[in-house]
């Protein structure tokens, strides 16, 4: 019986060893934004959800504690006119670039002023907090333009329309979103 007890416990042990080692590269499955679920299933996109430690959502920290380059880390981000009526675009950027606002959404909107909305205003118009903000879920007024350097990824990881879920594919995926425009839209970090 001494045996039997050992060889659990150093089965037991290895299993712990090689879970706490993987824990932070093969995340646990957790559930989407319902309605982010809802529109993957209509668009029969292939995907995979990753679990995220919501205090751990913003991109730069999410990288560094999964061990996600961040070339393959992408960002939704919400741009607003600055004068009324309010007009709204979904921008998706690497990581590893900066959204040029002011020239080329300026010119795929054909507004000259525009600005970042807020994490309030961000979650008013998409139901999405910061650190989640994705491509997908977004109300049907509200174009998506996708930055060119995306589709030479292998893969790309997106929000889940929470802080607790991310969704990585293919960026070919993306093309399948009704209405996307995939242009160059932002410029390399320095």
């Amino acid at each position: 019986m001494q045996n039997q007890s050992r060889s659990f416990f150093i089965l037991n042990s290895a299993f712990c060893i090689l879970h706490s080692a993987f824990i932070g590269t093969i995340p646990f499955v957790s559930e989407l934004d319902p309605a982010v679920q809802r529109h993957l299933d209509t668009l029969g996109l292939t995907y995979q959800i990753l679990d995220c430690n919501p205090e751990w959502a913003d991109t730069d920290v999410f990288c560094a504690n999964y061990n996600i380059p961040r070339q393959n880390a992408a960002n939704t981000i919400l741009v607003a006119s600055k004068s009324e009526p309010k007009q709204y675009s979904a921008c998706l950027v690497l990581a590893t670039t900066k959204l040029d606002v002011n020239h080329a959404v300026s010119r795929l909107m054909g507004i000259k002023r525009l600005s970042f909305a807020s994490a309030d205003e961000t979650k008013a118009v998409t139901g999405q907090l910061i650190g989640g903000v994705t491509v997908f879920a977004l109300p049907d007024s509200i174009p998506l333009y996708v930055d060119a350097r995306i589709m030479d990824a292998e893969y790309v990881i997106v929000g889940g329309g929470n802080r607790s879920t991310k969704i990585r594919l293919s960026p070919r995926e993306l093309e399948r979103i009704p209405g996307v425009v995939v242009a160059p839209i932002a410029l390399e970090r320095i």
